[in-house]
Formats: structure tokens, sequence, C-alpha cells
């Protein structure tokens, strides 16, 4: 697989169950920044630099204004409390450590008091295109940046809280669609084009291309039932991309009372990652091409 991948789980798209579980009962742990290897900020290093080449002109304004912000570059992995003095001057978030996925309670508790669980472990060398479980360079340089933005600090905040009352009520399947087709793969309409703001596509070198270049992949305007209704790809690109006219759109996602969508929505028919519905606002039809032929190697 070319892409990075995140780790697919019976819960939410990026929670875990509770093999490891650490002593603390919030599942943080020490960064342990001395400890990372000259391997390791040489891996972290090798991803940055490549990305760092590949987003300007195909990430939005603010993922790029983020990075400029942050203490972050391509010498070593960042420290997570460095980075968090930054952060929570600009919007009142931090950086937290995790060993990896975190059961989903835990996700969204964090997340609804401003704390951004990072993975602190990185990949292997060998591993550069492909990844189970998001590490601290998907967790850092794809998440972080964003957060240095006001809609997206106060947008990911109320997913958090929205997530407890999911979680809660049983409905956790619909709002997950929703921070994938945004938070991990949204795309934004810019002045100058469509840009990428989804920490997913930021931190893989192979997605950020195919998200915004191919002719393989539908671009959709944004729409919340529509995306609660849609399945995603957790083992490649993605086939479908929604699209944001403004990251503003966010918090208006934010003041939703999701209650009733989920009633509404009970029984209502799924959707294949790559349909194109008759109510649709298609920016751009794919042509499905790239996923056609890997399933026609599959089917032979």
């Amino acid at each position: 697989m070319l892409q990075q991948q995140l780790k697919e789980t019976a819960k939410h798209g990026l929670a875990a169950g509770e093999a490891q579980a650490p002593e603390r009962p919030d599942w943080t742990i020490d960064q342990g920044w001395a400890r990372y290897t000259q391997e390791e900020h040489g891996v972290w290093r090798t991803l940055f630099e490549r990305q760092s080449k590949l987003l300007p002109g195909r990430a939005c304004d603010e993922f790029i204004r983020g990075m400029q912000d942050l203490p972050i570059g391509p010498e070593q992995i960042p420290d997570f409390e460095q980075m968090s003095k930054v952060l929570k001057k600009r919007t009142g978030w931090e950086v937290v450590a995790v060993p990896g996925l975190v059961p989903d309670e835990v996700f969204f508790e964090h997340l609804a008091n401003r704390r951004f669980p990072a993975g602190q472990f990185i990949r292997k060398p060998h591993e550069l295109d492909y990844l189970e479980e998001p590490d601290v360079f998907h967790d850092v340089f794809g998440h972080v940046p964003m957060l240095m933005n006001p809609v997206i600090a106060d947008y990911i905040q109320a997913y958090g809280e929205g997530g407890l009352r999911a979680y809660r009520l049983g409905v956790l399947e619909k709002l997950a669609r929703v921070y994938w087709y945004t938070v991990e793969f949204g795309l934004v309409q810019q002045s100058d084009g469509l840009r990428i703001y989804g920490a997913g596509i930021a931190s893989s070198a192979s997605e950020t291309r195919f998200s915004v270049e191919s002719d393989s992949p539908n671009r959709v305007r944004f729409d919340l039932e529509r995306v609660m209704q849609t399945n995603y790809r957790i083992d490649d690109f993605q086939e479908t991309y929604f699209v944001l006219g403004h990251l503003d759109e966010l918090l208006e996602l934010a003041k939703i009372d999701f209650a009733p969508i989920y009633d509404r929505l009970k029984g209502a028919p799924e959707h294949d990652a790559g349909a194109v519905l008759p109510g649709d606002r298609v920016v751009t039809r794919g042509t499905l091409a790239y996923h056609d032929a890997k399933r026609q190697v599959a089917h032979a």
C-alpha cells in the first residue's frame, strides 16, 4: 500500500480497546523525548523534509501558517511540552503523549478538554509509506498545525463533546464518519484552488498528490447527512473527498444538535465510498480508475 494507513477498529476510527492500557486512567504517558534515538530523529527528518516540499500549493493557507508558527522542524521529533506552550497561547490546546490508539471515551474526553492525544512512537525506516497506527509524525505533523487555527480548535473540541454523547447513545459510527471526512481527509476550496486540511492527507506523501491531482477520486461538496451515511476506505486512498467552501463551515457543524439527525438517519441507506448521488454538488466527478483497477486485480 502506497499511503500511510490508519488501523481499522471495531469502534471509533481512531480508538482502540483495552490492550496495553497504561497506568494512568486517561492513558497519557511521558513522551520520553530524551529517549528518542538518532535513527528515530532521522525518520522524522526524512518524513518532514518530504512533506514540507510537497505541501506548499497543496495544503491550505491555515496549515502552512500553523507550521510556520510552531516549534517544529526537520532536525528532531518535537518536544510536546514546548509545542504545547505555543499552542496553549494561541488556541488553548495542548499535546499529550499516549502509547498509540486509545479507547473511544478516553479519546473524546481529551478532545473535549482541548488535549490532543498524540502517539509518542515513530514508525520504522521501512514503514515510511505504510503504518497501521497513527504515530508521532501523523499526529503532530498532520494534526497540530491546524490546531493553531481558532476554527479548527473550536471544531475539534466540539467534536470531542459530541463524541461523548454519541458514544453513550450508541451511534458513534455516524459521527466517526464526520471526523474521518473532515479532520482526517478533508479538502477546502480556496481562491487559488482545492487545498488539503485533513491530517491523514497532509502526513501522507502519496495521498497528498492523489487527493488534489488525480483524476480518479470524486470530490463532492460537504453535506453533513450525506457524509454520515457514507462509508470510507481504511485500506487505501479515499474514493471520495468532501470539500468545504470555507473552513468557517466547521463552526456551523460545531453548533448543531446531532440528536435529531441520528434519529432521522436510523435505517437510512448507507452509501458506498465511491458513489455519486443525484443530489450531490460535484466539484470533480472522478473516473475511479485507480480503485477499479485494484478491484479487477483482486477479482482476477
